[in-house]
């Protein structure tokens, strides 16, 4: 699979002031003010001397990346649909979300979450953008600038765009831009969250009011993620714990598991699953007491969802069982 296609032609349509000073090895097809080396084909300010680490679409050494804005692009906007992949397996898209893929012209995302996508989706499309990780602020302008330029763009990752995903930032650098999400027909079309793919794996355990908490602090600050944890944990919401650790993330693992002991019962029942819908799918069920020593284990990272039960969570038969409530009401 190529990110470039080599028959793409200048295909954006923007006219800036930097078009006339690209450099004859410049690929950018789109009025951004990339640099040589830069592989965007439309208007994505990325640089290799930047010293940003994680996605940032501006170099923290020059002013020379200027974003375009939508006053660049002369062509008539196009499209711009967000589209969740599910958990990762090509059997867990959405027929929505398969028609909405084979219905555009360009395709971008995060490399892993795109190698994920059916041979059949890729192939139809006109061009395959990818970025590894950290790359999410460069690679969500790159699918605005091109939907801008009169493109239909998607812009694709795994589970929902709503769900610590990227529909809500593809908004703010339309707007950063003086777009309008009309003008580009701007559509979220959803997918099945980790959470709910997770407890499907596990049974039932989220059948009751539940509470989702990211313990990645790379946009969030840990104590507001302590905070959220504390308000969670002391009350009965089951909770999905997504991004639970990393190796330079090991000790919000170990804080969390400290909060969770905290407020509840150390045979609290836990769903692990590892790499839903992948190859290295892994599922456990743990009580909370055990969650501590499981952090440096292989069964435990980023790909990982914890899903936390309350105090009337149980085990039967192998699964998760969190009580609606039914049985207060109704003889069965």
């Amino acid at each position: 699979m190529s990110e470039t296609n080599a028959n793409d032609g200048s295909r954006c349509g923007a006219t800036t002031d930097t078009d006339a000073a690209a450099t004859d090895t410049s690929e950018s097809k789109c009025g951004g003010s990339t640099t040589e080396t830069s592989e965007s084909k439309c208007g994505g300010s990325k640089s290799e001397t930047s010293e940003s680490k994680c996605g940032g679409s501006k170099s923290e050494t020059t002013d020379e990346n200027v974003t375009a804005t939508a006053d660049d692009f002369d062509a008539d906007p196009g499209r711009l649909v967000a589209v969740g992949l599910g958990p990762g397996e090509a059997s867990g898209m959405t027929a929505r979300a398969t028609e909405a893929l084979r219905g555009v012209e360009h395709i971008v995302g995060y490399t892993t979450y795109v190698d994920l996508l059916p041979d059949d989706v890729v192939e139809a499309a006109e061009d395959v953008y990818s970025t590894p990780m950290c790359g999410e602020v460069s690679r969500t302008e790159e699918a605005v600038d091109r939907a801008l330029a009169g493109n239909e763009v998607a812009i694709v990752g795994s589970g929902d765009p709503n769900v610590y995903a990227l529909g809500g930032l593809a908004l703010e650098i339309l707007e950063s831009k003086g777009g309008s999400a009309s003008a580009v027909d701007f559509e979220v079309v959803p997918g099945v969250p980790a959470a709910q793919s997770c407890a499907a794996r596990l049974g039932a355990p989220l059948v009751n009011d539940t509470v989702s908490i990211s313990l990645s602090d790379h946009l969030t600050p840990m104590p507001t993620i302590e905070s959220r944890l504390h308000a969670a944990a002391k009350e009965g919401f089951t909770i999905a714990i997504y991004n639970p650790w990393s190796r330079k993330r090991r000790e919000n693992y170990q804080k969390c598991c400290e909060i969770l002991l905290e407020h509840r019962d150390p045979e609290t029942p836990v769903g692990i699953v590892h790499a839903a819908g992948r190859e290295d799918e892994e599922t456990e069920i743990v009580e909370l007491r055990d969650l501590p020593e499981l952090g440096e284990s292989d069964l435990v990272d980023m790909t990982t969802t914890l899903l936390v039960g309350n105090d009337e969570t149980y085990v039967w038969d192998g699964r998760m069982v969190t009580p609606r409530g039914y049985e207060r009401k109704y003889e069965y």
